[in-house]
């Protein structure tokens, strides 16, 4: 579910936009960049803090 709101989210974008995603846990954290990445998207940053919150920025395609 997590990646269905990320990839409407991306769709709203222009291509060249840059999307922020915060997620939690390490199942989000494994698919969403996987998805993200074969859907010709460009995972820009994955950072996670020490409370386990993980941020990513994601460039749509064209």
């Amino acid at each position: 579910m997590t990646f269905v709101r990320t990839r409407l989210a991306l769709e709203r974008l222009a291509p060249g936009q840059v999307l922020l995603v915060r997620l939690k846990g390490q199942e989000p954290l494994l698919n969403v960049p996987r998805s993200a990445t074969a859907l010709g998207h460009e995972v820009l940053r994955v950072e996670t803090d020490s409370l386990g919150i993980s941020e990513l920025l994601i460039r749509r395609s064209s």
